[in-house]
């Protein structure tokens, strides 16, 4: 069914333009016109920056249910209370105990209520890192595929897009078999695993993806066959990669070679992959990323949460790595705090600012996002370009008293996931006002998910 919305401003080929129609039919922008000093008869009405949809490159969505129980150190358990000095390993265990609860029912509702907040934070598309296949202790469940399904299927009640991410996750470290928590995120070796992946199928809203979970997971001699298997499809491949220094030197121990060097080793480089994080990296390393196309995926609100550090995306982008980013752990859940972070962690590292522009942050939030994900053609307002778009007040606290040509800037450098009014998925108007469509009340959506599983 045709719809046409009109865009109070619009960001149009890196220029903000008032007064936006926008046409839509079938889920695809079929018309656009500029200067149209008010809404066409029967047009919804976008009052505010109309961007394109956000794109959350990297989400672990049941991660979702730790956010206030472990920001505070390692000693906060699932159940509340504590704090001190703690690092990545031991906030990992919480999450663990916090895995081992979820059923595929469970996941579901989880997944519904996370990416719900997702599309009331502009994020229309997302890509899921997905390792949580199997029932604890690693048995099977009846359909193999059932925790994945359910974030599938939770994604469309959402009414967002998704690229599952289905990663191979085969061991606890280099040379060390899957332990306890572990066992359910296990296919046994990657040949088991590209046999369970191959039976998932899209859906228009659903794509197909493979991951590494990590070369500290996945054994050398297994990398080659989950790269085959994207590449034969032509799917997105992503791995986590030197988030640590632990796992930098575990390698180097192994084999001799960085993690980065070891993808290179066995054919995971190059334009589909994107490597998560990316934090510390030698010279040699980002020239290997940057030489082949490799994307990076950055996390800042994560990176900053653990305390992993602050990466080379500066360096890596120079290299040739086009940059996107992702909420991870949702220790918050703002693309545009994360588009920003890129931007203000860098300037702590280096003492120096405007290593980007608002536009390019913008660009790495939308359509190098989808890139990464598999949605090329999705990421920009143009004809022939899917309908998902996001809308952001300009009348608010945050956003209120710059001119309409510095919208972006204020979007980028002050605006939150607060101040995003309308989010359009597929033509779809999932968010109007700031009101999720088919899950009204998010808070006690995600309450009734989180308590399940605490």
């Amino acid at each position: 069914m045709p719809v046409t919305y009109w865009a109070e401003h619009a960001w149009l080929d890196g220029v903000v333009r008032p007064g936006v129609a926008i046409e839509t039919d079938h889920g695809v922008i079929t018309a656009l016109a500029t200067g149209q000093t008010g809404p066409p008869p029967g047009a919804r009405v976008l009052r505010g920056l109309t961007v394109p949809g956000l794109a959350n490159a990297h989400s672990h969505a049941f991660h979702r249910a730790l956010r206030g129980h472990v920001q505070a150190g390692s000693s906060v358990s699932a159940g509340g209370a504590g704090g001190g000095p703690g690092s990545f390993w031991t906030w990992r265990e919480v999450m663990y105990r916090v895995a081992e609860k979820l059923t595929p029912d469970g996941y579901h509702a989880l997944a519904r209520a996370v990416y719900a907040e997702m599309a009331l934070a502009g994020i229309t598309c997302v890509g899921e890192f997905h390792y949580l296949h199997h029932a604890p202790g690693g048995s099977r469940y009846a359909d193999p595929n059932a925790m994945g399904e359910a974030l599938i299927d939770a994604a469309a009640e959402a009414g967002i897009r998704i690229t599952l991410l289905d990663t191979c996750y085969l061991s606890a470290g280099f040379g060390a078999a899957p332990e306890r928590p572990q066992l359910r995120f296990s296919d046994g070796d990657a040949a088991g695993w590209a046999d369970r992946v191959g039976r998932l199928t899209g859906a228009d809203h659903a794509r197909i993806g493979a991951a590494v979970h990590s070369v500290r997971a996945v054994p050398a001699d297994q990398l080659e066959t989950v790269a085959r298997w994207a590449a034969e499809r032509d799917a997105p491949l992503h791995v986590h990669l030197s988030e640590q220094p632990a796992e930098n030197e575990a390698c180097l121990a192994a084999h001799g070679r960085t993690p980065t060097e070891l993808l290179a080793d066995h054919g995971a480089l190059g334009p589909r992959t994107t490597a998560v994080h990316a934090t510390h990296l030698t010279r040699d390393d980002i020239t290997l990323l940057g030489g082949s196309t490799t994307g990076v995926c950055m996390c800042p609100t994560t990176e900053r949460d653990l305390a992993d550090g602050i990466g080379p995306a500066t360096a890596l982008q120079r290299a040739g790595s086009p940059l996107s980013l992702g909420s991870d752990s949702h220790a918050v859940v703002d693309l545009l705090e994360e588009a920003r972070a890129m931007e203000l962690d860098e300037r702590l590292r280096s003492r120096a600012r405007g290593n980007w522009t608002a536009a390019q942050l913008l660009t790495a939030a939308t359509a190098d996002g989808h890139a990464a994900l598999g949605w090329p053609e999705a990421g920009r307002i143009a004809v022939g370009a899917p309908a998902d778009l996001a809308t952001v007040a300009l009348d608010t606290v945050r956003t209120a008293g710059p001119p309409p040509e510095l919208a972006v800037e204020s979007t980028v450098f002050a605006a939150t996931a607060a101040d995003v009014r309308h989010t359009v998925v597929a033509g779809r108007h999932v968010v109007r006002d700031g009101v999720h469509t088919t899950v009204p009340d998010v808070p006690a959506a995600l309450t009734a998910a989180i308590r399940a599983v605490h």
